[in-house]
């Protein structure tokens, strides 16, 4: 492993040094890459089940939350002001009924199951929920644990020359807190962050920014519409004619194979997909990052988190408060939904139809939901007591309903489900064992999930 503690400088390409606090900053790359000894030692303490080689998880995290009254749980017999102004609508499933504002989920209702008992104690604010729905746990003294996907990074490590554990399109900004966001490798180290992209892959000229060597990123940057291409390919060249890569340890070279690796810079070349499936996916940010994640699962990676939008504040969002500077109950429909039901139902259709779906999960989270009662303004506030999750593929069986919730959707009736049991259920489905233990703060064993968190079983059932 590449000792961060030593010297100051390592040399490369020829004599350019690479700081180490420039190495831990590249896209977050990480020196995730000692995959296979990993893997074998999970495997061999029985922290992996067999037969899940292929298992990969897409999670779409939906900040602002989602009105789970207004799309997933609606309840027509409720005053109008609980019911707000949709109908539902019958989906390809007969235990699903949707809401008329997502037509393209109806279509295929059979490929996901909803969860509409998620609540969690947490503080109503956004950034405590974002941390306590990636991780499945609190923020509390002081203890950063891991998103899901850095889990997935340390017990699985690299399967290809990309990244384990990448984000799309870019980390999550503001919440409006203090808290941690969860998207971060935690205590198991920076080796675990993700890959985030820092770019919009709807943008006619598309490129990463991050597939650079570290001494260029800068100018890349300033440029990299006109120059990227030209950058890279003299870099690859470059590295690969010098006798400093012989040098490198295993660790570091593994984070520079990235930068310099075609299938990776292929992975994210977007733009070899037809112009068609772009467009059914939507030319749209949120859409082509749906897009991109099924790429990345091609070439390898095992973790993908779709942010659907990037922060609440001064954008677009789920959050719908109604008052200005956001959005009301019936703007969604207009301004967010199509946006979502589009890219949402491609992904699973281009999955499904590549073969894709069965080793692939599709999650769709939120910090929370929302409100049964409209407000004066016409939105809806936040709301931990109550809201709906989707799983999609992974082994799980789709077109069911697990959990329901009061007659308003504000508190869970049957089968409540815990942020910890989201998080375990993930695991599952990539074949972890929810009793395996992490090497927590002071090296501690730290439990994978929590006492009394388990997989959603019926889900899989």
């Amino acid at each position: 492993m590449f000792d961060f503690l030593a010297e100051e400088n390592a040399s490369i390409c020829g004599g350019s040094h690479l700081k180490r606090r420039e190495f831990l900053q590249i896209g977050a790359l990480g020196a995730a890459g000692l995959s296979l000894p990993q893997l074998l030692a999970a495997r061999e303490h029985g922290a992996i089940k067999p037969g899940h080689d292929n298992r990969a998880c897409i999670m779409i995290f939906n900040l602002g939350a989602p009105s789970h009254v207004d799309l997933w749980d609606m309840k027509p017999d409720a005053p109008r002001e609980i019911r707000g102004p949709f109908k539902p609508i019958r989906t390809k499933s007969p235990d699903i009924d949707i809401s008329e504002i997502l037509p393209m989920h109806a279509k295929i209702a059979d490929k996901f199951s909803l969860v509409r008992t998620v609540h969690h104690g947490g503080a109503a604010v956004h950034d405590a929920g974002w941390q306590i729905m990636q991780t499945g746990r609190r923020f509390t003294g002081g203890i950063q644990t891991p998103h899901a996907g850095a889990v997935a990074s340390y017990l699985l490590g690299r399967k290809s020359d990309l990244p384990p554990f990448v984000v799309l399109p870019e980390l999550m900004g503001r919440g409006g807190g203090n808290m941690p966001n969860g998207q971060a490798g935690g205590f198991l180290g920076k080796a675990h962050d993700p890959f985030a992209l820092n770019a919009d892959p709807s943008n006619k000229d598309f490129k990463v920014p991050d597939l650079l060597p570290p001494d260029q990123i800068g100018a890349a940057r300033l440029d990299r519409r006109r120059k990227m291409r030209d950058i890279v390919d003299s870099a690859v060249k470059n590295f690969e004619a010098s006798e400093d890569a012989r040098l490198l340890n295993e660790s570091f070279h593994s984070a520079f194979r990235m930068m310099t690796s075609e299938q990776a810079r292929a992975a994210f070349d977007i733009s070899k997909e037809k112009q068609s499936l772009r467009e059914r996916y939507g030319m749209n940010r949120f859409g082509q990052c749906c897009l991109l994640a099924r790429r990345l699962v091609e070439n390898g990676v095992r973790m993908i988190t779709i942010n659907s939008f990037l922060t609440v504040f001064d954008q677009l969002s789920w959050d719908i408060h109604g008052s200005k500077p956001f959005i009301s109950v019936k703007q969604m429909k207009e301004q967010v939904a199509p946006m979502y039901d589009q890219g949402y139902s491609a992904l699973i259709e281009d999955l499904h139809n590549r073969g894709l779906l069965d080793d692939t999960m599709v999650t769709t989270l939120s910090e929370f939901g929302r409100t049964p009662k409209v407000n004066p303004a016409g939105g809806r506030d936040h709301w931990p007591q109550c809201f709906t999750c989707s799983f999609a593929g992974g082994g799980v069986k789709g077109g069911r309903v697990i959990g329901k919730s009061d007659p308003i959707g504000g508190f869970p009736a049957e089968r409540p489900v815990e942020p910890g049991d989201v998080v375990a259920t993930i695991f599952h489905s990539l074949g972890f064992d929810s009793k395996a233990t992490l090497p927590g703060p002071s090296g501690r064993p730290f439990p994978l999930v929590d006492f009394g968190n388990e997989p959603i079983k019926e889900l899989f059932a």
